[in-house]
């Protein structure tokens, strides 16, 4: 598959509404660190991720925010780097969370051990409905990338709501096709099982081959 120039590269969805709204980065960092002062809890996909993992596991935060997961899972022992397209939420994280590698950059063309970062994951986590912020055209690209970062035992999580214009069953024939084969569907972070009738969706794979 060849990487489009930089010229080519078709934009996410997310940087199509910061370029519209060029205060919706800032003020997404701010409703997170208002949630924290307020003592709600953000990181229970954390915690999931961290119960699939021996101290020192290596997991990528793809699509990371501000880095409420990536830093939550750092301070638990494991190994993190986070990757996100928008610089803002890229420096919040590092601001509210030192310790994870933290990096700009589009997940439709992740390519992390060209930036001197192995590539042998043993999770990588997508949540917060990042994957439908993706431009559509790059879905499948991104879960290929996905594959392509994992270690052979390595597992892929991601989560989103239904009503936002990926439907589950396309989500799964892209995961499928992008050399991802499901080992597990839920309906939420805290493992409540997956229905036809369900409105969220986590899946956990691992690769096919």
């Amino acid at each position: 598959m060849t990487t489009p120039t930089p010229s080519e590269r078709t934009p996410s969805q997310w940087e199509e509404i910061v370029a519209v709204d060029s205060t919706h980065s800032t003020r997404y960092v701010e409703r997170f660190r208002s949630m924290v002062a307020e003592g709600k809890d953000i990181v229970g996909e954390a915690r999931l991720i961290d119960a699939m993992l021996g101290r020192g596991g290596r997991v990528l935060d793809a699509g990371c925010g501000p880095g409420r997961l990536g830093g939550y899972l750092h301070e638990a022992g494991h190994d993190v780097v986070g990757v996100d397209v928008d610089p803002v939420l890229i420096a919040a994280a590092e601001e509210d969370h030192s310790g994870p590698t933290w990096l700009v950059g589009d997940l439709a063309e992740l390519d992390l051990p060209a930036r001197a970062v192995a590539a042998d994951f043993d999770v990588i986590v997508c949540a917060g409905n990042v994957v439908t912020f993706l431009a559509p055209s790059t879905r499948q690209t991104v879960l290929t990338r996905f594959t392509r970062h994992l270690s052979s035992t390595g597992r892929v999580v991601i989560g989103f709501g239904a009503g936002r214009d990926y439907e589950f069953s396309d989500f799964l024939a892209d995961a499928e096709a992008s050399g991802l084969t499901v080992d597990l569907l839920l309906e939420t972070w805290d493992l409540r099982p997956f229905t036809e009738n369900s409105g969220f969706l986590v899946a956990v794979f691992s690769r096919a081959n």
